[in-house]
């Protein structure tokens, strides 16, 4: 089981990606942007993070470099669905910026749930 702070401004995505993360028992909290990802984060030691990259308020890459200062080895996996330079540019640079992975949107459950078991995977293993 994973502790997992979800940011996304989509309740409908949010909804549906939590849904999917607690049916194998892992504890989400959500957050609808940046400001309040960080916010969430601030208050409590999650796993991972999982975060669109456009929302309002404070877009996920800058949200994502914020919490990577706080707390450098922190996991985060960004995801987008588009945006004006379209979703592929945002996801590259979320990677090279240090996203330890990156979905695109529509998310697919079944590869959301085998990236966080392949991320935790070497914590078992390792104790």
């Amino acid at each position: 089981m994973a502790k997992i702070l979800l940011v996304d401004d989509d309740p409908v995505l949010t909804d549906e990606l939590r849904t999917t993360l607690e049916s194998r028992d892992h504890a989400v909290t959500t957050a609808p942007n940046g400001v309040a990802g960080l916010d969430q984060f601030d208050k409590s030691r999650f796993d991972f993070v999982i975060s669109d990259i456009i929302m309002p308020d404070m877009e996920g890459i800058g949200m994502m470099l914020e919490m990577r200062r706080r707390r450098p080895g922190v996991k985060i996996v960004m995801m987008s669905g588009g945006g004006l330079l379209g979703r592929d540019e945002f996801l590259h640079a979320a990677g090279k910026l240090g996203a330890a992975a990156t979905l695109r949107k529509p998310i697919d459950p079944d590869e959301l749930l085998r990236l966080i078991d392949e991320r935790l995977a070497p914590e078992i293993v390792n104790g």
